[in-house]
């Protein structure tokens, strides 16, 4: 997680992340290649999902992130379970750890020269055996979120900890 920091005169500011927030809207980057076709699903349906797969699901991610949805219905492929999504209908997969399923925000520019896209989160689950009160609880189910790399490589969720506050 980043933590944003600015400095614009004296003193600086700074502010810690808090995933405790309620989440009005997120970016997150596409695929780079002009003509992805997840690119040109959310642009026409102008929506999307985010999910966050565990890792019992890293070989599949790295399955569908390494062919093109234009030549293979990868869900028939992999025989990836999936629920529509309540607010879009967009594809909820079965087995991640949670979802946020979002409305575009268009910004044709920022889409276009940053291959970003703006989204509102209109919608979000999470598996109630590794978020509940708020926060995760990853550490006592087992289950850990993965996060991609390149190449094959992934890491998963470290190990949690906590601080008081004070000095």
């Amino acid at each position: 997680m980043l933590r944003c920091s600015s400095l614009h005169g004296s003193p600086c500011g700074v502010l810690a992340p808090c995933p405790c927030l309620p989440c009005i809207a997120i970016s997150f980057p596409l695929p780079t290649e002009i003509g992805s076709y997840t690119r040109e699903l959310v642009e026409a349906s102008g929506s999307f999902v985010l999910a966050v797969p565990s890792r019992a699901m890293a070989r599949l991610t790295l399955a569908v992130g390494s062919e093109s949805g234009r030549e293979t219905d990868k869900f028939a492929a992999h025989g990836i379970a999936w629920t529509p999504g309540e607010h879009t209908g967009g594809p909820l997969v079965e087995g991640c750890l949670g979802w946020l399923e979002c409305r575009l925000i268009p910004e044709p520019h920022i889409q276009q020269a940053y291959d970003l896209f703006l989204g509102e989160v209109v919608g979000a689950w999470a598996d109630p055996t590794v978020f509940t009160d708020g926060h995760w609880h990853m550490e006592e189910s087992g289950k850990r979120s993965i996060h991609y790399v390149a190449g094959g490589h992934f890491f998963e969720t470290g190990v949690p900890f906590e601080v008081t506050p004070g000095r």
